[in-house]
């Protein structure tokens, strides 16, 4: 018997993720004002949250916010004076983060900026606040290679970095394949493979976000 994937996801969410987990009135708002259905499925939201707990983070950096669903389940890992970092390039897309954010009661944990991560991440690191705990990257994937040195250079020794949709549907391994997300996942695995100070490896996924995986490295110097 040939079950569908995202009948799987479904199935995990109904058993072991609340109802308030699951952030539907974020789905919601975000289909309503017609962002891109690119969010992290909800399995993997509660993965992002469980790993954000797991060792501990006060500080975390996001890039790629989109309408915030990602950034909520971050946030929600965070203990009293914890905060995420997030970066989103499209107003339009902050907006609708800014007012999930808000209605998840999660405002003061949440620290949104607007503009190209290439600009912002320099600016982050000249006002030299405390490195990060857990970095997330999610955004355009031409620059994945780029996001993963930057949020290098932010974290501390022990600190995790996940990044989304390295797999591409097999594009990663497929030299044929030109498109910016798959040269973007070859560049980034050329970046972790030549960089000395991490420890890394790569997970395929499967589900109702189709075929993809993840990427976590830990930093470890």
């Amino acid at each position: 018997m040939t079950t569908d994937p995202s009948a799987v996801d479904r199935y995990i969410v109904d058993r072991l993720l609340s109802l308030n987990e699951r952030q539907q009135a974020t789905l919601d708002a975000n289909h309503a004002a017609r962002l891109p259905a690119i969010d992290v499925s909800a399995p993997q939201g509660k993965f992002l949250n469980l790993l954000a707990s797991a060792i501990g983070a006060r500080r975390i950096l996001e890039i790629g916010a989109l309408g915030g669903y990602s950034t909520i389940w971050l946030a929600r890992a965070l203990p009293e004076g914890g905060r995420v970092v997030t970066i989103e390039f499209e107003p339009r897309h902050a907006e609708v983060a800014r007012a999930n954010i808000a209605r998840e009661a999660l405002a003061d944990k949440v620290e949104l900026r607007v503009g190209a991560a290439l600009d912002i991440l320099p600016q982050l690191e000249a006002e030299g606040g405390a490195p990060f705990d857990l970095s997330f990257i999610d955004a355009d994937k031409a620059n994945n290679a780029a996001y993963f040195n930057w949020a290098l250079k932010l974290s501390r020794p022990g600190a995790l970095i996940v990044v989304d949709n390295v797999v591409r549907e097999g594009a990663v391994a497929d030299p044929a394949a030109r498109d910016d997300g798959g040269l973007g996942a070859r560049r980034l695995f050329d970046a972790v493979a030549a960089e000395p100070r991490v420890a890394a490896t790569a997970i395929q996924t499967v589900g109702s976000k189709g075929w993809d995986g993840f990427l976590i490295a830990r930093v470890t110097q």
